[in-house]
């Protein structure tokens, strides 16, 4: 039965139906991608936002120490979003 449907096909159909699926998968694959990556660091900043507030609540006296390094993180943390896109950009461009 399935040696029917294949022989019903032309020739060339099935390879440039292959790439526009893959081309479609690669878009799909690299906003999930970016999307999960942006999100979890926003909650990841979140989290070092929380802490650093309750940690200078905490110990107002290290509260410029604290703040310092709060910022670091934040960067930090920045970064790999912003690789995480090169990553999707990268991923998704055309063939």
């Amino acid at each position: 039965m399935m040696a029917i449907v294949a022989a019903a096909q032309p020739a060339g159909a099935g390879a440039a139906d292959n790439e526009s699926t893959v081309s479609a998968a690669r878009a799909i694959a690299g906003g999930i991608g970016f999307g999960l990556a942006a999100g979890l660091a926003a909650i990841g900043q979140g989290l070092v936002g929380s802490r650093a507030a309750e940690g200078a609540a905490r110990n107002p006296g290290a509260a410029g120490t604290v703040q310092t390094l709060m910022i670091i993180a934040l960067a930090l943390i920045e970064s790999l979003v912003l690789f995480a896109l090169l990553i999707a950009f990268t991923v998704v461009k055309p063939s």
